[in-house]
């Protein structure tokens, strides 16, 4: 969970209500750590923390909790940490882990939030973290840790924080990498990005909360994507304005938290190429391309791959991307399938993308159902002939027999 503004059993921090919580995990390794990450859209993949596995583990588990506070555990099969990730400065601290199996078709699948504009908006966050509230920092006694949502506001970075504290914030954030944000309790006191950089914000009252020990690798949401990783926490001050209510660092009123920011360039391009290299069977060419999916049995799901490329000439450092998203045929997004919305970005060692869609399994005999996705919004190139929208479709074939 995250430490609160109130108790955190307060029916405000409460995550039953939210649907979109249910792709937000419990991540336990055998070195007996314990994190949390967000599902990404593949369904198969969750992003995470990388110091969740340093020093390197043998096991980890997956957590998935519904709406209801049921469980699925799903073990991890691999695990990859940012290939730039540095311990000592805390700097790319992502990994993404590889599930067993494909996700509980309950747990909410997310996109990246790929807009430079992070700072000064209003995120909610939440986590499996150690409990505690503002005034008292987390609770070393606790004995859960439900997982809870609140909210703050992303502030500044961190690179601009160390220019103005120098060698009392004993690290480097590298710049345009990581997210800042304060516990506010309310009062100027505590308002600790007001007193070191002038950035003056007393908070969101109730909703404020911060990420403690385990909330790690949780995901901060704007408009519903991810904008950040949760990583760590700081009580920084000066000689002359110390705004943490206790001087511990103990996710207080007056702490800081930071996040790892997933637009930064490096890191969504390597969070994007990294689940698709990871896709099974996933079609190279137009002629590998399978039209028609079979919907298999109650519980089981499938990909329908769609292909995405781009032909033309571009230049070296070129980003292309298209927006996406799917609509119903005669199948019914979450009955026949999982919705997908987001955006795709073609990189420069890339012409062609896959985008999978996961087809739910029944045992409903049934006709044939059909589904689409279209691509708008082309960003580096253009359609073809003036078009503004590409749909492409996919037949879910049913495979039950009918007994009488």
């Amino acid at each position: 969970m995250v430490a609160t503004t109130r108790h955190y059993t307060d029916s405000l921090y409460q995550t039953s209500d939210y649907s979109t919580m249910t792709g937000v995990v419990q991540i336990t390794t055998d070195t007996g750590y314990r994190g949390t990450g967000t599902l990404l859209w593949d369904g198969q993949t969750v992003l995470t923390a990388a110091h969740l596995f340093d020093p390197e583990i043998d096991r980890a588990e997956v957590i998935f909790e519904n709406s209801h506070q049921q469980f699925k555990t799903v073990q991890a099969t691999q695990y990859q940490i940012h290939p730039f990730y540095e311990p000592l400065h805390d700097n790319h601290d992502l990994a993404l882990v590889r599930l067993s199996e494909k996700a509980p078709g309950f747990a909410q699948r997310f996109e990246l939030y790929r807009e430079d504009d992070a700072i000064g908006q209003t995120f909610a966050f939440g986590g499996y973290g150690t409990p505690g509230t503002g005034l008292e920092g987390s609770d070393p006694n606790a004995t859960d840790n439900p997982r809870l949502i609140a909210a703050n506001r992303f502030e500044t970075e961190g690179s601009t924080l160390k220019e103005v504290l120098g060698a009392a914030m004993g690290w480097t954030p590298k710049p345009g990498t990581t997210l800042v944000a304060d516990f506010d309790s309310g009062n100027t006191s505590e308002d600790a990005l007001g007193g070191l950089l002038g950035i003056y914000d007393t908070g969101l009252g109730d909703e404020e909360g911060l990420i403690t020990s385990g909330d790690s690798g949780g995901p901060a949401f704007i408009d519903g994507k991810i904008a950040g990783v949760a990583s760590y926490t700081s009580s920084l001050g000066t000689y002359d304005f110390e705004p943490d209510v206790d001087l511990y660092d103990n996710s207080s009123f007056g702490e800081q938290g930071f996040w790892q920011r997933v637009a930064y360039d490096d890191h969504q391009q390597w969070i994007d190429q990294s689940v698709r290299d990871a896709y099974g069977q996933a079609p190279k060419e137009v002629s590998e391309i399978d039209f028609e999916i079979f919907e298999n049995d109650s519980g089981d799901i499938s990909y329908a791959y769609f292909l995405i490329e781009f032909h033309g000439e571009r230049f070296t450092n070129d980003w292309l991307s298209v927006d996406y998203q799917t609509r119903d045929g005669t199948a019914t997004a979450g009955e026949d399938y999982l919705p997908q919305q987001g955006t795709l970005v073609l990189y420069p060692d890339e012409n062609q993308a896959v985008m999978p869609v996961e087809i739910l399994g029944d045992d409903q005999v049934e006709d044939d159902e059909t589904f689409y996705l279209d691509v708008t919004n082309p960003v580096g190139g253009s359609f073809p002939n003036g078009v503004d929208t590409l749909s492409a479709m996919r037949t879910i074939v049913d495979d039950d027999m009918l007994i009488a």
